[in-house]
């Protein structure tokens, strides 16, 4: 695979999926400045990327996915509350119309939680860990807002309350979490989820994501509506006549995102 750094992040592409890796394992993979301008530029580079379908986020070693922020560079800062884009979130200050999946290969927690969050998949490791650990230094969580939506209500009071981490399998029972894996079998796992996904076809694949993202903002009929004006230029795409007439002769599709 092709390989470049950008900061404390690396960056590799295998065809269609582009792996973005932070890489600080002696120090958790913490959100140091180093990792959090290198996953700006990451997440750019693969929004910019026309061959790059899907995107998995990991971390660097198998301790950690990422143990959330810099506690050391935070207390030299004596930070108060955090300025706005201090870390990197898909759909806020990241540009974000691809699907991105989070291979967790240990600890998430805190702003490890977040990128985890932030993802559209999520695929763990049997050892991984998912904490949301703010209420145990003093800090604060209004990132995790999202979660209510995403897990069941006593689940997340449980995380942003206690403190107290929960394993991966919890995760998968709460609807966090959407495989968990031997720990050797997950970067395969993550990239057969990727490559299915690249696979499909590019314009139903962004509108679909769109979608499920909006209904989370969204009521019902609401969503509704906005997803037929999502998926009207699907229909009228090339695509939609390439998809079954590939069906009827037998081959693959051969999609040109248009």
């Amino acid at each position: 695979m092709a390989s470049q750094r950008m900061g404390d992040v690396v960056v590799e592409c295998d065809g269609p999926v582009m792996v973005i890796t932070i890489d600080r394992p002696q120090q958790m993979n913490a959100l140091s400045a180093g990792v959090r301008q290198g996953l700006f530029d990451a997440f750019a580079a693969f929004e910019s990327d026309a061959g790059a379908k899907v995107a998995i986020l990991t971390g660097s070693g198998q301790r950690a996915f990422c143990a959330g922020m810099d506690l050391k560079e935070m207390s030299a800062r004596a930070m108060g509350v955090p300025p706005k884009g201090l870390v990197p979130v898909l759909g806020q200050n990241c540009a974000s119309s691809k699907p991105v999946i989070a291979a967790v290969n240990g600890v998430a927690f805190a702003g490890g939680f977040l990128l985890a969050q932030m993802c559209d998949l999520c695929v763990a490791a049997e050892h991984a860990s998912f904490g949301i650990t703010e209420a145990k230094v003093g800090r604060g969580m209004p990132w995790a807002a999202p979660l209510a939506s995403m897990v069941q209500q006593r689940a997340v009071m449980e995380l942003l309350l206690t403190g107290e981490p929960i394993g991966a399998q919890r995760a998968y029972e709460i609807g966090f979490v959407n495989r968990v894996v031997p720990s050797a079998e997950l970067m395969p796992a993550a990239l057969a989820m990727a490559n299915a996904i690249a696979r499909n076809a590019p314009l139903t694949v962004r509108a679909a994501r769109e979608m499920v993202h909006l209904a989370a903002e969204m009521g019902a009929s609401a969503a509704r509506r906005a997803a037929d004006a999502l998926f009207e230029p699907v229909y009228l795409s090339a695509d939609a006549q390439e998809g079954p007439l590939a069906f009827r002769e037998k081959r693959a599709p051969r999609w040109r995102g248009a």
